[in-house]
Order: C-alpha cells, then structure tokens, then sequence
C-alpha cells in the first residue's frame, strides 16, 4: 500500500487523530500493522476540510514534495480578540466594532498580499527552546517570538452578516500561513479587534475540497481512495527492466534508458510495480528512495 488520500477532515478532533483512524483502517486493509501514515499539513481541531495523507511508504516522499499552496475560507469575526486568535480563546480585549467596519476591511485587504510578515502564536506547533509553543501557553507562560515571512498569493471578501460584525473571505497562501494570526492582524489594521471563527481548508497543493473523502467513504472503498504519487508529485515516470528495477532495488545507479525530463523520476519495473525515486546523474540513474 503507496500513495496518498484525500481525507475530509471535520471540526473536533485534531489531525494526528484523524491519521491514527486513517492508519489504522489501512494497516487492517493492507494486513500490515506497521503501516507508516502521515499527513501533509496541521489543521486545527476546530478547522475542517481538506487534510492530505501519506499511506506506507509514501510518507517517504514528503520531503521530495514540491511547496504547497493552500487556499482557506473563514470567518472574521470584529469586536473581541483572545488568547488563542480563534473563537476557542479566553478573551484578550474588547471594543465596539465602528460602523464603518465594511469599509475599514475594503481598504485594509490590500496590505495583506504578497510577502507578509506574521508572528506565530503562542498556541501553535512552532519550537521554541525544544518545546511547542502551545506547551508553553498552556504553562501559563508566553515567550518572544520573531516574525515569519509568509506568502499571501490572494485575499478577498466572500461577504459579511447584515445583522452582525462578521466577514467571510478567502485566503490562497503558502505553508507556515496562520489564518488565525491574518486575522487578528487584520483588525488590528482596521483599529478594531478581531478573531478567526470557523475554518475550512479548500485545497491543500493539489488535493481539493470536492475530491476529498470522509473517512467513511474511505472505509467503504479503501484501495479507490488511494492516490498514485505520481498525481501529486510532478515527476516524470521510467520502466526498468527485470536487471535494470534488480540494480536499482539493490542501491545501485543503472543506465539512464532516456534522458528525463527532470532531475528526479520516479522507477517502476516490468509489472508497472513502483520500485522508488532516481536522481539522474548524466547518463546514470541513482537510487534516492527505494521501496523494497
């Protein structure tokens, strides 16, 4: 069992217990109850959507994975911020929202594309001194944090309450992007404080919203849910030979049978079978991940 699945994550639990699920319902599938399993990015508890992930040996192949974009849907909600920048936290502080909050949030969006920078919140996975930053809030403590820069490709308003200070909109951005910090920011810029509502993950590299299955759907029909590798990372494909896929099982470099596309490619043998990844080499082909 290789290749990636696009999990429909609900609100509630958090993504390392939706991969526990995940490969646990492989492992019993696959008859393997060492099957590795891991996902492709965090989502929060509270958030829901798209949540990429690894099955077998295709967790070795993250670190080959190209930068993903992930594109999100939101709620901002005006008038308060708390501990955590999400509706979950304690509150921090409150003001009344100004009625002309609409168009303080028009003029405000624009400064929030292109390259951004973002301090990581306290309750995040980011490292400090060897623990989590969330160990730390938990602790009761905080710690400084430097600034991250962050790529904020798109931004708009979906829409907003009539009967509440309350937006919607729509993030397209790249790894490391807290849309909970982009929105606390967000009001700051406005001079109104602000947190993040509900959360949902529309896309996630090439995984989309309306290709993902809940983990139901993919109980149902284990092997349909499984993604090749090659669908999500763009690396050309060679066939070896019975000698050529044996020398490249073993670790050893093999003649190039053409030249490729690009640096790296993935092997398959004479079945079609996945037999690795290859880093060319001039005319050879080095093994650089090899799945025995």
């Amino acid at each position: 069992m290789l290749g990636f699945v696009n999990v429909f994550k609900v609100a509630g639990p958090t993504s390392a217990q939706v991969v526990a699920r995940v490969r646990r319902l492989y492992a019993l599938y696959a008859d393997d109850r060492d099957l590795a399993a891991g996902h492709l990015g965090t989502l929060d508890p509270q958030a829901g959507g798209v949540l990429p992930v690894a099955i077998g040996k295709a967790t070795r192949l993250i670190p080959l994975l190209p930068v993903q974009s992930k594109r999100y849907a939101c709620t901002i909600v005006f008038g308060r911020t708390t501990t955590t920048q999400d509706a979950l936290g304690e509150t921090v502080s409150e003001a009344e929202v100004p009625g002309d909050w609409r168009e303080r949030l028009a003029r405000a969006i624009a400064q929030f594309t292109g390259s951004i920078e973002q301090i990581p919140p306290m309750f995040s996975a980011v490292h400090h001194e060897g623990r989590r930053l969330y160990e730390i809030a938990r602790a009761g403590e905080r710690v400084v944090r430097k600034p991250r820069t962050v790529e904020i490709a798109s931004l708009e308003v979906l829409g907003t309450d009539e009967g509440a200070p309350v937006a919607r909109l729509r993030v397209t951005c790249g790894e490391g992007t807290y849309v909970r910090t982009l929105c606390e920011d967000l009001g700051a810029a406005m001079g109104v404080p602000a947190h993040m509502g509900a959360l949902v993950r529309e896309a996630s590299g090439p995984f989309e919203l309306r290709d993902a299955l809940t983990i139901e759907q993919i109980a149902a029909d284990p092997r349909a849910a499984v993604v090749a590798p090659e669908s999500v990372i763009p690396f050309p494909t060679i066939v070896l030979d019975l000698r050529g896929s044996a020398d490249f099982r073993a670790g050893r470099a093999v003649p190039m049978p053409l030249a490729p596309a690009s640096k790296h490619v993935f092997v398959r043998d004479e079945s079609r079978a996945l037999v690795g990844v290859g880093e060319a080499h001039g005319a050879l082909l080095a093994p650089r991940k090899v799945f025995v």
